[in-house]
């Protein structure tokens, strides 16, 4: 299976929406309206991975001009273990530092054991001494 990474278009927003009911934890911003912000504020945040025309991967690489934000890693249930993550997150830190980003952060959903098992795989560093709060 070919997997070409690319950013995200208006076209694409029903095919990622339906990919996360499938494939990620739901969150409040789950809909074809916030995409459609993203994508208008910060054009190629999104990034997907596409098999045979449907979104298996998706990742948002967001820059505020002053950090970078890594938010929505997700991989398809039957493309897990296969590096696309690894791979999605490469795309993702190379969008960011192309920008100027010199320090990123990702925001981990902590009950998701599969999530955490994969962040701590990587060469990032959990930073157990931050808190997050959210509004």
């Amino acid at each position: 299976m070919q997997i070409a990474f690319r950013p995200a278009t208006a076209d694409d927003i029903a095919g990622v929406l339906a990919f996360w009911r499938d494939a990620a934890e739901p969150t409040s911003t789950d809909s074809a309206e916030a995409l459609g912000r993203l994508l208008r504020r910060d054009p190629g945040a999104l990034i997907v991975a596409v098999a045979d025309g449907r979104v298996v991967g998706s990742v948002i690489a967001g820059w505020d001009g002053w950090r970078g934000a890594i938010y929505r890693l997700a991989v398809a249930p039957q493309q897990r273990r296969s590096g696309l993550g690894q791979a999605l997150l490469r795309h993702a830190e190379d969008r960011l530092t192309a920008l100027g980003a010199s320090r990123l952060h990702a925001i981990v959903v902590e009950s998701n054991e599969n999530a955490v098992a994969f962040w701590d795989a990587t060469d990032w560093e959990h930073q157990a001494g931050q808190l997050r709060f959210a509004k």
